[in-house]
């Protein structure tokens, strides 16, 4: 509870699978409520209640609402968390931020950067609070990391950063959501890698782009390839460079390693931490050395752990997220720092893109 004793009063714009795993964020923020969800029918926002009161009970009604107009204009909510498909969340999070409403917005925030500046320019003009869904951004690991990062002898300069998300997904929803999904992996697990990079580099944009299309579907209108296996490289303008890959036909991996002058920085769950009540990530400093014959690579390593459950908990990266978003609304005050660095994340996927469709040419970032 915040300390003027009042509540971020929250609606749910659409009922994707993931928003019940945010309906649950949302309880455990101890500073929010949940007042309504929003579908195009009342029928498919009661059911998706339903299912989330079996699961996680909340101690008031949560009313359901037809039309996601009707969700955005009603007075008794202060945000609202947008899941909905990629390319309808620019007109939807236009006309919440222009009705007053904060937003928290699924990644990708757009189909391209254009749309998500829109976005931006609207919660400009209303006042109101910009966020990604981005939630290890709020794990109490990122500040241990920068710690280590910045301790100058842990991984030093900062060389080379390389990582991997990815999981197997359903044909048929690739399929049938490659139109609304148009970045597909890139920007449903990719954004994630993106936004490590940055975290990584202290938020420096890197200055080239490549990117390729490694396998793909034919989208039903012609228009191109969406992604479902990809791999991008970015170069910096201090020498250093950071490698992506992100699948749906690999198995569920989301590892990352972070490697400098000095040592380096392995994380094996940058995402979503693995079932657990501790998220952690290994330090290395490995030596050499040779005497004749005998060569020796010794292995130094530390693991540094912190207390943290993995979803469903109050300390969760999730909850974090809603609460300090929360305190955001409740304080009346805006944090410009998470829609510019979502801006970033957008420009570096559309750039990476832009590369892979054609095929792989460097694309330029200022």
């Amino acid at each position: 509870m915040s300390t003027n004793e009042r509540l971020c009063r929250w609606g749910i714009l659409g009922t994707a699978s993931i928003a019940k795993k945010n309906w649950h964020a949302i309880i455990n923020a101890g500073n929010s409520q949940i007042v309504a969800v929003g579908s195009r029918s009342a029928e498919t926002a009661q059911r998706f209640i339903a299912e989330c009161q079996a699961s996680v009970p909340t101690p008031y009604t949560v009313d359901a609402v037809e039309g996601y107009d009707a969700l955005i204009q009603r007075r008794d909510i202060d945000a609202l968390y947008i899941p909905l498909p990629t390319a309808l969340r620019t007109e939807w999070a236009i006309k919440a931020a222009q009705a007053g409403k904060h937003i928290v917005i699924e990644k990708p925030c757009g189909v391209s950067a254009a749309d998500l500046q829109r976005i931006i320019d609207a919660t400009n003009a209303s006042g109101v609070q910009l966020m990604d869904g981005v939630m290890f951004m709020h794990s109490s690991r990122l500040p241990a990391i920068r710690a280590v990062l910045n301790d100058d002898t842990s991984v030093g300069d900062i060389r080379r950063i390389t990582s991997h998300f990815s999981f197997i997904g359903d044909v048929e929803w690739i399929q049938r959501n490659s139109l609304i999904e148009p970045a597909g992996c890139l920007g449903d697990v990719g954004w994630y890698n993106i936004r490590l990079i940055l975290f990584a580099l202290n938020y420096k944009m890197p200055v080239e782009a490549r990117g390729r299309i490694l396998q793909g579907v034919h989208r039903s209108d012609g228009s191109g390839v969406t992604p479902t296996e990809f791999e991008g490289e970015l170069l910096f303008d201090d020498g250093a460079t950071a490698t992506l890959y992100n699948a749906f036909s690999t198995s569920r991996q989301q590892w990352a390693y972070i490697g400098g002058l000095e040592g380096y920085l392995h994380l094996k769950d940058f995402v979503l931490p693995h079932f657990g009540n501790e998220v952690s990530f290994t330090v290395a400093n490995d030596s050499f050395a040779g005497d004749g014959c005998f060569f020796n690579l010794e292995r130094h390593e530390r693991t540094v752990s912190l207390p943290e459950y993995s979803n469903n908990h109050h300390n969760s990266q999730e909850a974090r997220l809603y609460r300090t978003f929360g305190d955001l609304v409740l304080s009346g005050k805006r944090d410009p720092f998470w829609p510019e660095v979502a801006l970033k994340t957008q420009r570096i996927m559309d750039a990476l893109l832009e590369s892979a469709r054609s095929d792989g040419i460097p694309v330029t970032l200022s």
